[in-house]
Protein backbone atom coordinates (compact mmCIF):
# COMPACT_ATOMS: atom_id res chain seq x y z
CA UNK A 1 0.00 0.00 0.00
CA UNK A 2 1.35 3.25 -0.62
CA UNK A 3 2.38 5.33 2.31
CA UNK A 4 0.81 8.61 2.83
CA UNK A 5 4.38 10.53 2.34
CA UNK A 6 4.26 8.80 -0.99
CA UNK A 7 0.59 10.11 -2.12
CA UNK A 8 0.98 13.81 -0.81
CA UNK A 9 4.48 13.55 -2.77
CA UNK A 10 2.24 12.32 -6.21
CA UNK A 11 -0.58 15.10 -5.07
CA UNK A 12 2.08 17.76 -5.52
CA UNK A 13 3.66 16.63 -8.69
CA UNK A 14 0.64 16.57 -10.59
CA UNK A 15 -0.33 20.07 -9.16
CA UNK A 16 2.60 21.33 -10.50
CA UNK A 17 2.23 19.39 -13.75
CA UNK A 18 -1.53 20.55 -13.89
CA UNK A 19 -0.76 24.09 -13.18
CA UNK A 20 1.87 23.77 -15.31
CA UNK A 21 -0.19 22.56 -18.44
CA UNK A 22 -3.56 25.07 -17.74
CA UNK A 23 -0.33 28.48 -18.32
CA UNK A 24 1.11 26.15 -20.99
CA UNK A 25 -2.22 25.81 -23.04
CA UNK A 26 -3.32 29.53 -22.15
CA UNK A 27 -0.15 31.44 -22.99
CA UNK A 28 1.82 29.18 -25.32
CA UNK A 29 4.89 27.29 -23.73
CA UNK A 30 7.48 29.41 -24.39
CA UNK A 31 5.79 32.34 -22.83
CA UNK A 32 5.48 30.84 -19.12
CA UNK A 33 8.71 30.66 -16.94
CA UNK A 34 9.39 28.27 -14.29
CA UNK A 35 8.87 30.94 -11.93
CA UNK A 36 4.95 31.39 -12.90
CA UNK A 37 4.76 27.64 -13.13
CA UNK A 38 5.86 27.44 -9.17
CA UNK A 39 3.94 30.72 -8.69
CA UNK A 40 0.89 29.23 -9.96
CA UNK A 41 1.48 25.81 -8.11
CA UNK A 42 2.44 27.52 -5.22
CA UNK A 43 5.73 25.88 -4.50
CA UNK A 44 9.30 27.14 -4.72
CA UNK A 45 11.35 26.76 -7.76
CA UNK A 46 13.49 24.92 -6.05
CA UNK A 47 10.48 22.19 -4.87
CA UNK A 48 9.26 22.29 -8.29
CA UNK A 49 12.88 21.53 -9.75
CA UNK A 50 12.65 18.17 -7.37
CA UNK A 51 9.96 16.73 -9.23
CA UNK A 52 10.26 17.96 -12.87
CA UNK A 53 14.48 17.96 -13.96
CA UNK A 54 13.16 20.59 -16.65
CA UNK A 55 10.49 22.64 -17.90
CA UNK A 56 9.94 20.26 -20.60
CA UNK A 57 9.39 17.71 -18.24
CA UNK A 58 6.19 19.64 -16.93
CA UNK A 59 4.41 18.56 -20.08
CA UNK A 60 6.24 15.21 -21.54
CA UNK A 61 6.37 13.35 -18.39
CA UNK A 62 3.08 11.70 -18.95
CA UNK A 63 5.01 10.22 -21.83
CA UNK A 64 6.82 8.05 -18.96
CA UNK A 65 3.76 6.00 -18.06
CA UNK A 66 3.96 4.62 -21.28
CA UNK A 67 7.76 3.83 -21.50
CA UNK A 68 7.87 0.09 -20.40
CA UNK A 69 4.31 -0.71 -22.10
CA UNK A 70 5.67 -2.75 -24.81
CA UNK A 71 7.98 -4.72 -22.81
CA UNK A 72 5.78 -5.48 -20.22
CA UNK A 73 3.52 -6.66 -23.39
CA UNK A 74 6.03 -8.82 -24.94
CA UNK A 75 7.18 -9.99 -21.54
CA UNK A 76 3.82 -10.76 -19.88
CA UNK A 77 2.25 -12.30 -23.12
CA UNK A 78 0.85 -16.02 -23.31
CA UNK A 79 3.77 -18.41 -24.50
CA UNK A 80 2.26 -19.23 -27.47
CA UNK A 81 1.59 -15.84 -28.38
CA UNK A 82 3.88 -14.31 -31.07
CA UNK A 83 5.47 -10.86 -29.89
CA UNK A 84 3.65 -8.61 -33.48
CA UNK A 85 0.18 -10.59 -32.52
CA UNK A 86 0.57 -9.37 -28.58
CA UNK A 87 1.75 -5.53 -29.61
CA UNK A 88 -1.66 -5.37 -32.15
CA UNK A 89 -3.59 -6.58 -29.23
CA UNK A 90 -1.83 -4.42 -27.00
CA UNK A 91 -2.50 -1.51 -29.31
CA UNK A 92 -6.49 -2.81 -30.52
CA UNK A 93 -7.03 -2.95 -26.76
CA UNK A 94 -5.68 0.86 -26.52
CA UNK A 95 -7.67 2.11 -29.29
CA UNK A 96 -11.05 0.34 -27.75
CA UNK A 97 -10.20 2.56 -24.64
CA UNK A 98 -9.55 6.15 -26.29
CA UNK A 99 -6.31 5.72 -24.95
CA UNK A 100 -4.13 9.46 -25.80
CA UNK A 101 -1.50 7.17 -26.88
CA UNK A 102 -3.22 5.65 -29.59
CA UNK A 103 -4.19 9.15 -30.44
CA UNK A 104 -7.67 8.09 -30.97
CA UNK A 105 -8.81 10.38 -28.54
CA UNK A 106 -11.13 13.33 -29.46
CA UNK A 107 -11.61 14.97 -26.01
CA UNK A 108 -11.02 18.50 -25.99
CA UNK A 109 -8.28 18.49 -23.22
CA UNK A 110 -6.45 15.64 -24.87
CA UNK A 111 -6.66 17.24 -28.22
CA UNK A 112 -4.91 20.80 -26.77
CA UNK A 113 -2.20 18.59 -24.99
CA UNK A 114 -1.29 16.78 -27.86
CA UNK A 115 -1.46 19.81 -30.45
CA UNK A 116 0.80 21.78 -27.54
CA UNK A 117 3.18 18.94 -27.81
CA UNK A 118 3.66 18.58 -31.23
CA UNK A 119 3.34 22.23 -32.00
CA UNK A 120 6.07 22.95 -29.88
CA UNK A 121 9.56 22.40 -31.03
CA UNK A 122 11.56 21.52 -27.75
CA UNK A 123 8.49 19.70 -26.37
CA UNK A 124 8.61 17.41 -29.52
CA UNK A 125 12.17 16.78 -29.32
CA UNK A 126 11.53 16.15 -25.47
CA UNK A 127 9.32 13.10 -26.47
CA UNK A 128 11.34 11.83 -29.03
CA UNK A 129 13.99 11.16 -25.79
CA UNK A 130 11.13 9.13 -24.23
CA UNK A 131 10.15 7.30 -27.33
CA UNK A 132 13.85 6.48 -27.65
CA UNK A 133 14.26 4.78 -23.73
CA UNK A 134 10.92 2.98 -24.77
CA UNK A 135 12.41 1.91 -27.71
CA UNK A 136 15.55 0.84 -25.78
CA UNK A 137 13.30 -1.24 -23.14
CA UNK A 138 11.50 -3.43 -25.40
CA UNK A 139 14.68 -4.36 -27.75
CA UNK A 140 15.77 -5.51 -24.20
CA UNK A 141 12.57 -7.44 -23.60
CA UNK A 142 12.47 -8.96 -27.46
CA UNK A 143 16.44 -10.17 -26.65
CA UNK A 144 14.90 -12.37 -23.88
CA UNK A 145 11.74 -13.90 -26.05
CA UNK A 146 12.47 -17.39 -26.96
CA UNK A 147 10.80 -16.86 -30.52
CA UNK A 148 13.32 -14.55 -31.55
CA UNK A 149 15.04 -15.64 -34.57
CA UNK A 150 19.39 -15.12 -35.00
CA UNK A 151 20.86 -12.77 -34.93
CA UNK A 152 19.02 -11.92 -31.89
CA UNK A 153 21.04 -8.76 -31.16
CA UNK A 154 20.14 -7.13 -34.01
CA UNK A 155 16.71 -8.53 -34.55
CA UNK A 156 15.64 -7.19 -31.19
CA UNK A 157 17.12 -4.42 -32.36
CA UNK A 158 15.48 -3.54 -35.67
CA UNK A 159 11.90 -4.79 -34.66
CA UNK A 160 11.70 -2.55 -31.30
CA UNK A 161 12.68 0.27 -33.52
CA UNK A 162 10.10 -0.84 -36.35
CA UNK A 163 7.35 -1.36 -33.43
CA UNK A 164 7.86 2.19 -31.65
CA UNK A 165 7.49 3.81 -35.31
CA UNK A 166 4.85 1.95 -35.92
CA UNK A 167 3.08 2.82 -33.20
CA UNK A 168 3.58 6.44 -33.41
CA UNK A 169 2.83 6.85 -37.01
CA UNK A 170 -0.03 5.28 -36.21
CA UNK A 171 -1.26 7.65 -33.33
CA UNK A 172 0.05 11.05 -35.10
CA UNK A 173 -2.63 9.60 -37.83
CA UNK A 174 -5.60 8.87 -35.60
CA UNK A 175 -5.08 12.46 -34.16
CA UNK A 176 -4.70 14.25 -37.16
CA UNK A 177 -8.04 12.64 -38.83
CA UNK A 178 -9.44 13.89 -35.37
CA UNK A 179 -7.86 17.26 -35.12
CA UNK A 180 -7.53 18.35 -38.80
CA UNK A 181 -10.14 16.41 -40.59
CA UNK A 182 -13.24 16.88 -37.56
CA UNK A 183 -13.80 13.22 -37.59
CA UNK A 184 -14.74 11.76 -34.24
CA UNK A 185 -13.04 8.96 -32.02
CA UNK A 186 -15.99 6.96 -31.93
CA UNK A 187 -16.46 7.22 -35.92
CA UNK A 188 -12.47 6.57 -36.28
CA UNK A 189 -12.55 3.24 -34.06
CA UNK A 190 -13.03 0.72 -37.03
CA UNK A 191 -11.02 2.37 -39.67
CA UNK A 192 -7.97 2.97 -36.79
CA UNK A 193 -8.43 -0.86 -35.63
CA UNK A 194 -7.87 -1.56 -39.68
CA UNK A 195 -5.35 0.52 -40.16
CA UNK A 196 -3.01 -0.98 -37.12
CA UNK A 197 -3.75 -4.40 -38.10
CA UNK A 198 -2.40 -3.70 -41.54
CA UNK A 199 0.70 -2.08 -39.99
CA UNK A 200 1.22 -4.76 -37.77
CA UNK A 201 0.97 -7.05 -40.86
CA UNK A 202 3.23 -4.99 -42.76
CA UNK A 203 5.88 -6.13 -39.83
CA UNK A 204 4.65 -9.93 -40.26
CA UNK A 205 5.12 -10.01 -43.67
CA UNK A 206 6.78 -7.59 -44.49
CA UNK A 207 5.61 -5.22 -48.09
CA UNK A 208 3.60 -7.93 -50.16
CA UNK A 209 0.71 -6.98 -52.92
CA UNK A 210 -1.89 -9.15 -50.88
CA UNK A 211 -1.63 -6.77 -47.93
CA UNK A 212 -2.26 -4.02 -50.55
CA UNK A 213 -5.39 -2.20 -51.43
Amino acid sequence: MTGLRERKKEQTRRAISEAAIHLFLERGFDQVSVADVAAAAEVSKPTLFSYFPSKEDLVVHRFADHQEQAADVVRNRPADEPVLDALLRDFLTGLTARDPVTGLNDHPAVLAFTALVYGTPSLAARVGAYVARAERSLADALREAPDLPAPRELTAALLAAQVTATQRVLALHNWRRIQEDGRTADDLHAEAARDATRAFGLLTHGYRRPLGD
